[in-house]
């Protein structure tokens, strides 16, 4: 078996000897460390988190058989651990609606090779993105929702997409998701919000800024759960304005912050960078 690149993440109580012993396992087991990062909470709290990135040989490249020899490891550091795989890539879905700008960011990074993913879809409730998609050779699908078939249309979605994709990116889809597809996909889907959460959360959040004369515009990528905009928190980022920009211009101004925003966030969660704890993100960027 050729050589695998993996990534190992680990949460657990902080204690001495984690990163020795998790160390001294991958070296025993031929796997060569290629990147390392780990952080503890406070004191009070104590938790430890880790990310290995290593090189395996035939003992640690198939999944079962890394599972069944690390085990003990992590039963007797009591770890909520997770491996994963650079090859093959993840697979990522789409989700827009009329706005284009992150879903073409997302579609140029990915031709370019800076999203290590497959995207076999992109899904939409317009079809102003079809010509997109064809732009760049990804199979475009359009489900019309309105008031009467919304729960219909959703269905029909995650139907086409069951086990055929690792996650979804909401890129501007401006439909809020029922529980049970959020639920399905928990901490897989990736949602960008025109906003510095928690500042206004929900529509219109330009329109909110105007109103209150804000100095700094933002965007926030997070992860998506049952509550509106509340998700944990991936990536954020900012730019002054002032009381010269109208509303259309910090349309103008945000939208350069959501494409990057959107894509850092994406491409963390790709290279398996982020864990999920207590509604924050450890992110290993």
């Amino acid at each position: 078996m050729k050589t695998r690149t993996v990534r190992l993440l680990v949460s657990c109580p902080d204690k001495k000897g984690i990163v020795a012993a998790v160390s001294s396992f991958l070296f025993d087991n031929g796997a060569n460390i290629i990147e390392s990062d780990q952080y503890a909470t406070s004191r009070s709290s104590g938790v430890f988190f880790i990310r290995i990135e290593f090189e395996a040989g035939k003992e640690l490249a198939d999944a079962d058989n890394f599972k069944r020899k690390f085990g003990p490891l992590a039963e007797k550091f009591d770890f909520n651990w997770t491996v994963s795989f650079a090859e093959p890539r993840k697979k990522m879905v789409i989700f827009g609606s009329l706005e284009e700008h992150c879903v073409l960011e997302l579609l140029w990074r990915w031709k370019n090779g800076e999203l290590p993913v497959d995207i076999p879809y992109i899904i939409s409730n317009h079809e102003v993105l079809k010509s997109v998609a064809d732009q760049f050779g990804v199979d475009f699908k359009f489900f019309k929702v309105d008031r009467e078939n919304r729960e219909k249309a959703e269905q029909a979605a995650r139907a086409l997409i069951r086990g055929k994709v690792d996650f979804i990116v909401l890129a501007r889809y401006m439909q809020i998701l029922t529980g049970g597809f959020v639920d399905e996909y928990r901490n897989r889907i990736i949602n960008i919000h025109h906003s510095f959460l928690p500042a206004f959360a929900g529509a219109k959040p330009y329109e909110q800024a105007y109103q209150r004369g804000v100095k700094i515009i933002g965007a926030t990528s997070h992860y998506v759960t049952e509550e509106l905009d509340r998700g944990p928190i991936i990536e954020q980022d900012v730019e002054r304005v002032t009381h010269k920009d109208n509303v259309e211009e910090l349309k103008r101004k945000g939208k350069d912050i959501e494409r990057t925003v959107l894509f850092r966030a994406v491409k963390w969660h790709a290279e398996d960078r982020i864990i999920v704890y207590n509604n924050r993100t450890i992110v290993f960027a």
